[in-house]
């Protein structure tokens, strides 16, 4: 369809729609020309139209356009006073005039595989529609975000997101990832591989959260190709948490001791059996954060590598990375509590004293292990290992930095 422009001196038109001849004046209610329109209905695509009516046009148009770019609504003459984009779903994409007036751009990207409605209003009060549908996505890709909605966490928790694909346009991803809380927490992310392979970017705070912080993520993703081999994003996450009470579990594997602090004092201290030293039976130092509080569950050392050494029913576990270090009950190993590191890599306890810090815990809380005889620290993606990184080196795995 070409676009008519606006003229007081051109002859009537019929309608396309009744074939009835009508005056210029009887097609005053009826929308513009437009160069964007999708083609289901009339011959050329959407509108009938009115020599006297806004001569307007959009950027994407037909029934396969391009996702990926924001929509931009241009006006031939006279200035735009509103424009409303309006989704499949009634989601509405907010948007700018410029300085000039003539044209509009949205502030977000059409997202693929959904059907927009143009509405356009003049200073002059002249309105035109359009309407384009985008091509639907070859790939889509999602995601899954920790911690879950509406949850309470410990200090140490942060903001994690796991994605179904690989994401190679990470900085357009991060730019969409907006972070809010309610005391101006400073915090970066930090792009990672996930212990499972999966690209994930997580968002740390420089240090611990305080008690009683509100965080807020907004994943606005919809209409983001996620690059190479990733696919789009076809629609927005988010979730919101709160930070608990302000404690950690420090682990002295020299004392072989276990003391939980709360609000910076000791609240209790209790004798426990590390990993053993000098191989891939010894425990994790550095700082792990308690990741789930699994309970009763079937520990299997050929899970993590370890042959047929075990195969135990073990209560109050408290899960510390993904590659099978865990707090928990092991009634089995008593003579070494408090003397000897002598486990498979866990932190053990007595029955009562598990069952006890099972109970204190909340997902979210550091566990600080000290002392000799570890392999090392756990990478970041192991669980939550960043807080194993400094803030500087923390902050050089962002994409925007």
């Amino acid at each position: 369809m070409r676009p008519f422009s606006s003229s007081s001196r051109r002859r009537p038109i019929r309608s396309r729609r009744t074939g009835a001849a009508t005056t210029a004046a009887g097609l005053a209610t009826l929308a513009a020309a437009l160069t964007a329109c999708s083609g289901g209905g009339s011959a050329a695509g959407a509108a009938d139209l009115d020599a006297d009516k806004p001569d307007i046009s959009v950027n994407l148009r037909g029934e396969q356009a391009k996702a990926g770019s924001p929509v931009k609504v241009k006006l031939a003459e006279g200035k735009l006073k509103q424009v409303t984009v309006t989704g499949t779903e009634g989601a509405k994409l907010t948007g700018k005039v410029s300085a000039n007036g003539t044209t509009w751009t949205s502030d977000r990207r059409a997202a693929p595989g959904t059907a927009y409605k143009v509405e356009a209003t003049t200073d002059e009060g002249g309105s035109a529609r359009a309407s384009f549908k985008t091509a639907a996505p070859d790939q889509v890709n999602k995601l899954t975000l920790t911690p879950g909605k509406d949850t309470t966490v410990g200090v140490a928790q942060p903001l994690s997101v796991v994605f179904d694909h690989p994401v190679k346009n990470k900085a357009e991803v991060e730019k969409n990832l907006k972070v809010t809380t309610s005391n101006g927490t400073e915090g970066s992310w930090g792009w990672i591989q996930n212990y499972d392979g999966k690209d994930r970017v997580d968002w740390r705070p420089k240090d611990y959260w305080k008690s009683g912080t509100k965080v807020k993520l907004d994943a606005r993703l919809n209409g983001i190709d996620s690059g190479t081999d990733g696919g789009w994003f076809v629609r927005d996450y988010a979730t919101g948490f709160t930070v608990g009470k302000s404690q950690k579990v420090k682990v002295d594997l020299d004392s072989k001791q276990a003391t939980l602090v709360r609000d910076g004092r000791s609240v209790k201290t209790v004798p426990m059996s590390a990993g053993t030293p000098g191989g891939e039976k010894a425990s994790w130092g550095g700082t792990s954060v308690l990741m789930a509080k699994e309970g009763t569950i079937n520990m299997r050392s050929e899970t993590v590598g370890l042959g047929d050494a075990y195969d135990k029913m073990v209560d109050n576990s408290m899960r510390l990375t993904w590659s099978g270090m865990y707090a928990h009950a092991a009634p089995w190993n008593a003579a070494y509590f408090g003397n000897t590191n002598h486990s498979s890599g866990c932190i053990g306890m007595s029955d009562g004293d598990a069952s006890w810090l099972y109970g204190q815990v909340q997902v979210g809380d550091p566990f600080e292990v000290s002392g000799s005889g570890s392999k090392g620290v756990p990478d970041p993606g192991n669980g939550y290992g960043e807080w194993n990184l400094s803030w500087a080196d923390w902050q050089t795995k962002s994409a925007l930095s």
